[in-house]
């Protein structure tokens, strides 16, 4: 169970909340993002985390069988919903169902955060294959963004 209140630090850092890796190295492809997690609650069966990445990073391009929410919190970037790609900023909402693939990416020369809110209990992401990359590069607009353009 978490504290009742958790202050904010400077920097995009809350106080006592561990500044961690994204996802362990090699595990998949990423480029330059962290994650906090600020609210872990079984008992209400979610989490809240905090994702910063910087100018020039970006998320792992996955799918799951959990969906989830995301709140554009710093900066400005894009977002892979499916085969849509859209400009994301602070206080838009994504809504991440199930099983669609999705990536982040910090695009606009600064760093890029988001609130995420998962399931506490989550199965783990799938990776693209190569044919199901090669199917969502069909689309021009996501063969662009997958490749940081």
């Amino acid at each position: 169970m978490t504290e009742p209140a958790i202050r904010a630090c400077s920097g995009f850092r809350w106080q006592g909340v561990e500044h961690r890796p994204y996802k362990e190295e090699g595990s998949a492809p990423f480029h330059a993002i962290s994650r906090q997690v600020l609210f872990e609650e079984p008992a209400l069966g979610c989490e809240l985390r905090y994702f910063e990445m910087d100018s020039g990073g970006y998320s792992t391009l996955e799918r799951h069988e959990h969906m989830h929410g995301v709140m554009i919190f710093r900066g400005h970037g894009h977002c892979l919903l499916g085969t849509t790609v859209r400009a994301v900023q602070p206080g838009d909402l994504v809504t991440i169902p199930a099983w669609t693939w999705h990536q982040f990416r910090a695009t606009a020369g600064e760093p890029f955060g988001f609130l995420c809110m998962v399931n506490h209990q989550r199965d783990r992401p799938q990776l693209p294959t190569a044919a199901e990359q090669a199917e969502l590069r069909r689309v021009p607009e996501v063969a662009a963004f997958l490749d940081g353009r």
